[in-house]
């Protein structure tokens, strides 16, 4: 394919693996603490990591860092400190860099809000998903209703003006009232960005299989019905599937994933995406996923598991699986310049998903309708190659 002009933008994303407890619901690469975190080992194999792989962005600039997990907010201020200035040493970025750290509103963590804002950290996403305790016992979490208003107070109060607070809905036997109720508490908290999603059933957790009383799909439609309109009229702009933000608050590490930029990841499980623009290739890296076994291996490429250079149609597919999120969707132009394919590559494929009132396509501008939106599932396995789509979902 040609070769890019330039890369794309590039961001990094850390993986820390542990948590309190594991939530029944949760289906990232997360672990119950036992004793203590061995932070000290796990950020100096984060930063060996980081070693490792800076061969592949010689000369890129970081522009975001999200630090994810588990609940990264267990490690201690100090470590987050010299994780930080171990990146920043070894790379270039940029001075307005965003830098995410995801953390729990339980009181150990709140007590360290304002060091993580002296380590460097300059927007913060709460994971509070309810602030009903009946709902927070039936969905696994450890914190309560007040804890999750302290959590946003502290963290207010601590400095921080770009806050997300997570929210759930579609929980066990909710209604509408219920779920309009969770965002008002949180409106009413004035975060600048409020990621609002839907709780489903992923395959390997607890819920999968032992699934709770949740709303049916009617039900879920109408919670979503009821609470868009709240958040728009508190001027949080609803700019991704499950994200809302005021004015200039969009999450930067987030959008560049959904624009399908690159991003590097370091830690335990985590997964990056990257262009060689010399090759003109896009490859899939990822790493150990089990903290031990990562922590185990001492030189930075055998925590490699596994690389993959992207076909065509996945590249295809990745592109439609990230854009398609964001309620502006894509340009023609954005399409060719990030995949190196031209447009007629894809063109069929729009005017069947307009034809099914999936896509609307506004010129050179392409995004879902809101069926698309709500579909998006069904909407991208019109993108999967051949045979694909219709082999892993019992589709005739």
């Amino acid at each position: 394919m040609p070769e890019p002009a330039t890369p794309p933008p590039l961001s990094l994303y850390v993986h820390v693996p542990w948590c309190v407890r594991k939530c029944p619901y949760c289906d990232f690469n997360s672990h119950a603490a036992v004793g203590n975190i061995p932070e000290k080992a796990y950020v100096d194999a984060l930063l060996d990591d980081l070693d490792q792989d800076l061969n592949t962005i010689i000369d890129r600039t970081i522009h975001t860092i999200f630090i994810g997990g588990g609940t990264p907010s267990l490690l201690s201020p100090n470590a987050i400190e010299r994780l930080l200035t171990g990146i920043g040493q070894r790379t270039g970025m940029t001075e307005e860099r965003e830098v995410t750290l995801e953390a729990n509103p339980g009181t150990v963590e709140r007590e360290k809000f304002s060091d993580f804002l002296h380590a460097g950290i300059n927007r913060l996403s709460i994971g509070i998903q309810s602030f009903d305790d009946i709902q927070l016992q039936r969905i696994g979490r450890i914190h309560n209703g007040n804890d999750a208003i302290r959590a946003a107070e502290t963290a207010e109060a601590a400095g921080f003006g770009n806050l997300n607070l997570d929210l759930m809905y579609g929980l066990p036997e909710q209604t509408p009232e219920q779920a309009v109720g969770d965002l008002c508490i949180a409106i009413d908290l004035n975060p600048c960005h409020i990621s609002w999603y839907e709780l489903t059933l992923e395959p390997n957790t607890l819920f999968h299989n032992q699934p709770p009383p949740l709303p049916g799909d009617d039900a879920v439609l109408g919670i979503r019905a009821a609470g868009l309109p709240v958040l728009a009229e508190s001027s949080y702009t609803h700019y991704e599937i499950s994200a809302h933000a005021r004015e200039g608050r969009e999450c930067r590490h987030n959008l560049n994933y959904w624009s399908f930029g690159d991003y590097l990841g370091i830690g335990a499980g985590a997964h990056s995406k990257l262009t060689d623009t010399g090759k003109q290739e896009i490859y899939r890296t990822w790493k150990i996923r089990h903290p031990r076994a990562y922590l185990e291996n001492t030189t930075g490429t055998s925590r490699v598991a596994g690389r993959s250079k992207l076909l065509q149609q996945d590249i295809i597919l990745e592109f439609m699986m990230n854009t398609l999120r964001l309620t502006r969707g894509f340009s023609t132009a954005q399409f060719t310049e990030a995949t190196g394919l031209p447009v007629s590559r894809i063109t069929p494929t729009i005017d069947e998903a307009r034809s099914r009132g999936l896509l609307s396509r506004d010129g050179d501008l392409v995004h879902t309708t809101d069926t698309g939106s709500r579909y998006l599932n069904e909407l991208l396995l019109l993108f999967m190659p051949e045979g694909s789509a219709r082999a892993g979902t019992g589709m005739g």
